[in-house]
């Protein structure tokens, strides 16, 4: 069940009560989110750079309007500190969010050893979702044969919507969601329908989105070379760049493992910022809807234009902070001419 309230009344406390007294930082909830970032030092440190996340999630979702659902977590040695939790257990209509939960899902037949990279299926006239998003409806010669490499690319990079029924075919919905649930996701659920390899994106909620991050960062959610394969799409220069990537550097977009879902007048956005090393450092799963402008699905729409001020004043507030965990190395963009 989709359940949607005001984000205030949601749990009868703020963003930023639930860091101050969650966080026992002492920080008040209207510190100043221009104030200076810290330097990497004690819990202290970490606890102040949790509230100034807090505030700045406050501003800009105050500013933007409509609902929020959110849950952001700063990494620490002793670990996570919770930044943001609002309405975090309300389970959701994730939409393309819940394409890295349908990517998890192939990935782990993969690593299974049941299913290959370079098996190929078929795109066919029938199968491709026209005017959506990606790249497959702007192909317009059918039938071709794809990997499924290929099918996980434009999943996490375009957001492709054919990409989701192409994976259908070799990981139906039933199998999607035994294998998150497995996993320990029941609220990230695909939703079936009468053709059993094709579903509708489904569910999820702030928190298991979020911790579904964090154990794919961590590792435990799939091999080295599938987690390497996710957050490879997912911070390569051609994935989301509308939100919290938006006023970034090339540099600082590959350290932002990110992607966005939308539609109807949903706008949501979930990701890993990581540190100069590759440690993860931030974690956000940040959901939306109910703003103005419901047919504006570009970089205009207040809940983007939120998350993109929210990005931007993250990656330099946590400047000199070092994440924690396993490091994920970026691969060298190299622009090509050609040739």
């Amino acid at each position: 069940m989709t359940i949607r309230m005001d984000r205030r009344t949601a749990l009868g406390l703020g963003t930023v009560a639930t860091a101050g007294t969650v966080l026992g930082t002492g920080v008040p909830a209207a510190a100043d989110p221009a104030e200076e970032a810290g330097t990497a030092g004690g819990p202290r440190d970490r606890e102040r750079l949790a509230a100034r996340i807090a505030a700045v999630f406050q501003r800009e979702s105050t500013r933007a309007g409509g609902n929020w659902q959110a849950y952001v977590s700063l990494a620490s040695p002793d670990g996570p500190l919770v930044a943001v939790n609002e309405s975090a257990d309300l389970r959701i209509e994730a939409y393309s969010v819940n394409k890295i939960a349908v990517a998890v899902a192939v990935l782990d037949k993969v690593d299974r050893g049941l299913l290959a990279l370079d098996h190929q299926v078929e795109v066919t006239e029938a199968i491709v979702v026209p005017g959506g998003d990606g790249i497959f409806s702007l192909d317009g010669a059918y039938p071709s044969l794809v990997t499924v490499g290929h099918v996980l690319a434009n999943l996490l990079t375009v957001s492709d919507d054919t990409a989701v029924r192409l994976c259908g075919l070799v990981c139906p919905a039933a199998e999607v969601n035994q294998i998150l649930v497995a996993k320990g996701f029941p609220n990230t659920q695909v939703q079936p329908v009468a053709n059993p390899n094709r579903f509708f994106l489904g569910t999820s909620t702030p928190r298991e989105t979020h911790d579904l991050l964090r154990a794919l960062v961590a590792g435990t959610l799939l091999s080295p070379a599938s987690t390497d394969r996710v957050l490879r799409l997912l911070r390569s220069p051609v994935a989301f760049t509308d939100g919290v990537r938006r006023e970034m550097s090339s540099a600082e977009r590959a350290r932002v493992a990110t992607k966005a879902g939308w539609f109807v007048d949903a706008r949501h956005e979930a990701g890993v910022i990581f540190d100069t090393a590759g440690a993860p450092l931030v974690t956000y799963a940040l959901f939306a809807d109910g703003q103005a402008g419901a047919d504006d699905f570009g970089a205009t729409h207040p809940a983007v234009q939120a998350r993109a001020r929210w990005g931007r004043r993250v990656m330099d507030l946590t400047a000199g902070f070092g994440g924690t965990g396993t490091t994920h190395r970026k691969h060298t963009y190299r622009p090509s001419n050609g040739g």
